[in-house]
């Protein structure tokens, strides 16, 4: 059953879909980006063990539909999109959308996903990222979005098996690496760096400098 949203989150809402309104303007009409905000605040609600973090995370998840829908309409003269997923979105996939952001600029488009989204990031992947200069604490865990995965040139997956979704025709890489989650920073640390390795090879591939 979706939880109830209060008075101030349901406002806060209206003003997410203000600003991406304001932010696809000329790209997308306002009434697809309130349909986007409704569908993500619905599947985010519908989840959620609180309401805290709905507002906040149905602007970045409607956002990233919309930037993913852009894609679909538009399939030509665009950047590669990579979509990294894993089953909470806290440790493994935030680390390689966060490497691959920092590392490609805007030469690819990042997005990523979970299967079964946590709460929170891990605070260790956090602070081995922080490590390397590469911050990553804003971030929300999220679920993966069937425009997301049709808009990506790549899907790259990370433990997440079965509850991966599949497309025909999508071109699929799995990494097989060992789950940070509940590990100390002393651990995290080699998965980190393992990920970052991939990371740049799959970089130099899709856009050499």
């Amino acid at each position: 059953m979706p939880l109830t949203l209060t008075l101030e989150e349901q406002q806060m809402i209206r003003e997410a879909t203000e600003r991406l309104r304001r932010r696809y303007e000329g790209q997308l009409n306002a009434e697809t980006v309130e349909r986007f905000v409704v569908d993500s605040v619905e599947q985010l609600s519908t989840r959620a063990k609180t309401t805290v973090w709905v507002p906040l995370l149905a602007e970045r998840f409607a956002g990233d539909r919309l930037r993913a829908l852009i894609r679909l309409e538009s399939p030509t003269g665009l950047n590669p999109a990579v979509l990294f997923l894993c089953v909470h979105n806290a440790g493994r996939s935030q680390m390689a959308a966060g490497f691959m952001r920092h590392h490609a600029g805007d030469r690819i488009e990042v997005f990523s996903g979970g299967s079964e989204p946590s709460e929170a990031l891990n605070r260790a992947v956090v602070e081995a990222m922080a490590e390397k200069g590469v911050d990553i604490s804003h971030e929300i865990p999220q679920p993966w979005a069937d425009e997301i995965v049709r808009a990506a040139d790549v899907v790259v997956t990370m433990g997440c098996g079965d509850a991966c979704p599949v497309y025909p025709g999508k071109r699929y890489i799995d990494w097989e690496l060992d789950d940070p989650s509940g590990q100390p920073l002393s651990v995290v640390r080699p998965i980190r760096d393992e990920i970052e390795r991939r990371v740049v090879a799959l970089l130099e591939e899709l856009a050499p400098a």
